[in-house]
Parts: C-alpha cells; sequence; structure tokens
C-alpha cells in the first residue's frame, strides 16, 4: 500500500508527530482499511526522507494510541476501533483486591 505522507521541516512539530498525526488521520477517515499493512520503517522512511527512528517512535505512538498492531515479522497492521490493550488496568485491579 503506498501510503501519502508528507512532513514538512519548517514547522514547529517534530517529524514523529508529524507522521503519526497523518498516520492517524488516514487510519481514522479510513482510508487505510482495518487489518492492512503499514509500510516497514525503512520503505516509509525511504518515502519521507527522515531516518528510521523517526518511523519507529510514529508507529510506537501508534500502537500505544491503541491504533495499530504488531504482526512479529509480518510487520504492523491497523487494529480495529475499541480493541485498545487494557494491561493496566488488569494489574491494578489485582493488587487493589490483595489489601
Amino acid at each position: 500500500m503506498k501510503t501519502t505522507v508528507r512532513v514538512n521541516r519548517k514547522r514547529p512539530e517534530s517529524l514523529t508527530k508529524q507522521i503519526t498525526d497523518q498516520l492517524t488521520g488516514l487510519i481514522e477517515s479510513g482510508a487505510m482499511t482495518v487489518g492492512s499493512y503499514l509500510p516497514s520503517e525503512r520503505d516509509l522512511a525511504e518515502q519521507v526522507n527522515v531516518a528510521r527512528n523517526v518511523v519507529r517512535g510514529s508507529y510506537e505512538n501508534l500502537m500505544r494510541a491503541g491504533k495499530i498492531q504488531s504482526e512479529g515479522r509480518k510487520g504492523r497492521t491497523v487494529r480495529a476501533s475499541g480493541t485498545k490493550k487494557r494491561a493496566g488496568k488488569s494489574a491494578a485491579g489485582s493488587k487493589a483486591r490483595k489489601k
């Protein structure tokens, strides 16, 4: 899939934030459908002309927001809305019951 992501180095926002915001917009608008694969870090970095760690940071932000998920070596896919993992909630709940 060819994603249309562009960065403007003159903007005050970081390159990572610009990429994250654009990918979020593509996901929320339906341009990137649930289950579709995102470009590899290397491919997107070359397309946008940024370092790979910038793209990696964007992908990590999207994973924390529950927008994408990692499929291991297959890559990252768009996640269905409302399926965000809630790892912290179960751990906090079990501690509260032990007191």
